[in-house]
């Protein structure tokens, strides 16, 4: 995909990763809709903000209606409550799942169509390392970006058939407002949005954006214990 040549829409774009984005995108070209509850916090000179809320279906068809340019959509917008699915209070991981994946899986659906009648391009999932391995107190959050791997790679087929490619982003940690709490190497926002963007031009369907998440993707292959070690020595 001519990212120099494509007209993106970013969601959650007022800060952190999609912001990053937005600048990436403008840094090689693209015209920006830059998208947001609130269209106000969308600082990136350059940037069309547009209001969007992916968990309000009207408001997913008027950012369509209102974008009907789009050739890119980067779904990056999303929540975590930190909840642990045992113990913690079901609300919060109500509130991960209608956003990360059925919030998501309504801007594709309004999207590639879209896309679609523009000649075809391309849609970006952020997802996470965490699609793949769960820790209990965030567990809510794994689940639901768990949902969202299965619903992007079930979408893959009959959009590539249309004319849109779907890429599935996997990281770990970055330096985001999101994982200020919590402890380990963190990348770079800018650094994993470059490399995304990078993957789409290229047309792939996976990006491993970090160490972790490479190295979790290759535990897959190597049963449960490979990723819960735990679970090894622990009583049957």
């Amino acid at each position: 995909m001519d990212i120099s040549n494509c007209t993106a829409l970013v969601t959650g774009a007022n800060r952190g990763l999609g912001r990053e984005f937005s600048l990436e995108l403008l840094k090689r070209g693209a015209r920006v809709y830059g998208g947001a509850r609130n269209p106000d916090s969308v600082d990136v000179d350059g940037v069309v903000p547009l209001a969007v809320d992916i968990t309000d279906p009207a408001s997913v068809t008027a950012a369509m209606e209102a974008a009907g340019d789009v050739t890119l959509l980067i779904n990056n917008a999303g929540i975590a409550a930190d909840v642990n699915l045992l113990t913690g209070d079901l609300e919060g991981a109500h509130r991960e799942m209608a956003t990360n994946y059925f919030g998501t899986l309504a801007m594709v659906r309004a999207f590639a169509p879209v896309i679609e009648r523009n000649g075809g391009g391309g849609i970006l999932n952020v997802l996470s390392v965490l699609s793949w391995v769960s820790y209990p107190d965030l567990s809510g959050y794994c689940a639901s970006k768990s949902a969202a791997w299965s619903m992007t790679n079930a979408v893959r087929v009959p959009l590539a058939e249309r004319g849109v490619v779907v890429t599935a982003l996997h990281v770990g940690l970055m330096d985001t407002d999101m994982a200020a709490g919590l402890d380990g190497p963190k990348s770079s926002p800018a650094d994993v949005a470059s490399r995304a963007l990078d993957a789409v031009a290229a047309g792939d369907y996976e990006v491993l954006a970090d160490d972790v998440s490479r190295s979790v993707r290759a535990g897959l292959v190597e049963g449960v214990t490979a990723l819960y070690p735990q679970l090894a020595t622990g009583a049957r």
